[in-house]
Formats: structure tokens, C-alpha cells, sequence
């Protein structure tokens, strides 16, 4: 069975607020799943169109069925991925190996956390055990660098020693990764982009401001942002939860009387933005206002009547 899902991004000729990035010159590409079983929730084989890597999804229950395939026996990198819920930052396990399937079964075996698996392999045979070092080591950096997850990895490796032909084949190789993960639904490499088209974004609470802009993605809170440094006793457990793993991770940092946010982060949710912000159970939609303080409901709604 097979699906094809293609993505085109492009710039938007509309006024704009906020400055565009890269993101806004990317091209169309195509993308192939290919579902072994049948079964949308089983294994997939993800293949983008002219590339040379291959990537396979497997959920932990269809490890069994993974081990049979000709992958399993490549030289490749991995991650392993575990969320005790939707709003828990999820945690994330970094490795290669060669053949990844020695690496994997023993993740079967010792690690409980993870629920599926996502490795990459070449499908002509061209990666080698320096490369994918190279990869895993790129792709840990990337993740501590991001915080969008709690990473089960103990150190982070040194980079090998490639040739630079070979750096430059690995980059590219890192490149086409980067936009699948997002595909498949791995978000925890993403850095937060500039939209190229919205509107930035306040809260303003007890004389603390943050900013922020809604994107595809999420909802990304600008670096210097601010929030109160105690939560109400109302407040959800899951807010509650993501502020503490922001701070464990140095993103919110104590700054006299408030919090400060140290760098641009991608939250879920308008809502979850601004709870975590505000320190206390909100709607993002009616809290994130513009310079005109017209609520996100507000200008939802207008660029929905707009696009009929």
C-alpha cells in the first residue's frame, strides 16, 4: 500500500510583521510511504523523491515484523521515542550502529521508555560506520541545542574524522533527514522558524510581556519573553511539568522577581504557550493579542473569512 503526500512550501506576498526566513524559498517535494502490513499504524517505509536514504517508522509492538526486513541489517542511525502524554515534553534516545538492527534489539531488551523507533539507511549501500557517526553526533547536538525533548543519550560524541567530500555528503544526507522527521512526527530537531507571514504577538501580565507568533508548527515564544516565577495552585499538571523541564534545561532562568526566557521555543499550542508564560491555566487564542489588541481568535477568524 502505498500513500503520497506532497509538501510545498512557498512566500506569502502579504504584508508581513515579522521577518521571513530561508523557510519561505523552500520547494515542493514528494514523499512516499510505503505500509508493509497494510495497516496505517504498523511499520512504514518512507522514502523522498530523489534521494538515496530510506527511512523506516516501527512502533515497539511490530519489532518482530522489523527484524525480517533487509534495513535491519544496514549500517544506520536511529531514534527511539517515548511521551507519557501529548503534552509531556517527549524523550528521545540518539544512537547508530552497523547494522542498526544489533543496536535496536538491544534497545528492545533494556530501554522501557520508548514507543517507536525511526532509523535511516541508504538504500544503495553507501553509508559506513564513520558516516553514521557523524550523523548521530550531528543529530545530538542539534536536539540539546533545540531542548524540545528530554534526551536519554549519557554524552554527546565527538564528531569523526571524515574527509571534506564526505562532510559534505553527510550534511546533505543530515538535510534530507531533517525534513522528514517532521513527517513522520518528530518534531524535537526543528528550531523555531520566523514565520513568513502573521503577526507577532503579546501577553501582558502584571508587568511582565512576552512575544510570540503562531507557525505550522506550533506556536514559537521569542527569546527575553517573561513569567511570573510561581504558578497559581489551579494550574495543570502538565504546565507545570513543562515549565520545570524548561528550567532544568536553562531555557527559563531566574531573573529577580520573574522568569525570562532564554532563547525562541516552539510550544504545541497557542495555549500552552501562554499558560506556561502566564504560570496558570489559559487560552492561548484569547491571551496572545497584537499591537492593535485584537486576540488570536480574532485574527483566526479574519484570515479564515479572507481565504473564503
Amino acid at each position: 500500500m502505498y500513500y503520497h503526500v506532497r509538501f510545498t512550501m512557498a512566500s506569502d506576498k502579504s504584508s508581513v510583521t515579522v521577518e521571513p526566513t530561508a523557510a519561505a524559498a523552500r520547494r515542493g517535494f514528494s514523499i512516499r510511504f510505503f505500509l508493509p502490513d497494510g495497516s496505517p499504524d504498523g511499520m512504514k517505509i518512507v522514502e523522498k523523491s530523489n534521494w538515496i536514504g530510506r527511512a523506516i517508522v516501527c512502533p515497539r509492538g511490530a519489532f518482530q515484523d522489523l527484524k525480517q526486513r533487509p534495513e535491519f541489517r544496514k549500517t544506520g542511525v536511529y531514534v527511539l521515542m517515548g511521551q507519557t502524554s501529548p503534552d509531556d515534553p517527549p524523550t528521545a534516545y540518539i544512537g547508530e550502529g552497523d547494522p542498526v538492527g544489533d543496536r535496536l534489539t538491544q534497545h528492545q531488551k533494556t530501554k522501557d521508555f520508548w514507543t517507536s523507533a525511526v532509523f535511516f539507511t541508504s538504500k544503495d549501500d553507501n553509508l559506513n560506520k564513520a558516516h553514521v557517526q557523524y550523523l548521530e553526533a550531528k543529530l545530538i547536538e542539534r536536539a540539546t541545542e533545540t531542548k524540545r525533548c528530554k534526551l536519554d543519550n549519557g554524552n554527546a560524541p565527538t564528531l569523526p574524522s571524515l574527509s571534506e567530500a564526505d562532510i559534505a555528503d553527510m550534511e546533505e544526507f543530515l538535510a534530507q533527514m531533517l525534513l522528514i522527521y517532521p513527517v513522520v512526527g518528530i518534531s524535537v530537531f526543528q528550531r523555531p522558524e520566523v514565520a513568513a507571514h502573521g503577526y507577532l504577538l503579546h501577553l501582558k501580565a502584571k508587568g511582565l510581556v512576552a512575544q510570540g507568533y503562531e507557525t505550522a508548527d506550533g506556536f514559537v515564544v521569542l527569546a527575553g519573553s517573561e513569567g511570573p516565577k510561581d504558578h497559581v495552585e489551579s494550574t495543570h499538571d502538565y504546565v507545570v511539568a513543562l515549565r520545570q523541564h524548561l528550567i532544568d534545561q536553562g531555557l527559563l532562568v531566574d531573573a529577580g522577581d520573574r522568569l525570562r526566557l532564554t532563547q525562541d521555543y516552539t510550544f504545541s499550542a497557542p495555549s500552552t504557550a501562554a499558560a506556561v508564560m502566564l504560570a496558570r491555566t489559559a487560552n492561548g487564542r484569547i491571551e496572545w493579542k497584537d499591537d492593535q489588541e485584537r486576540p488570536l481568535k480574532e485574527l483566526q477568524a479574519a484570515a479564515a473569512g479572507a481565504g473564503a
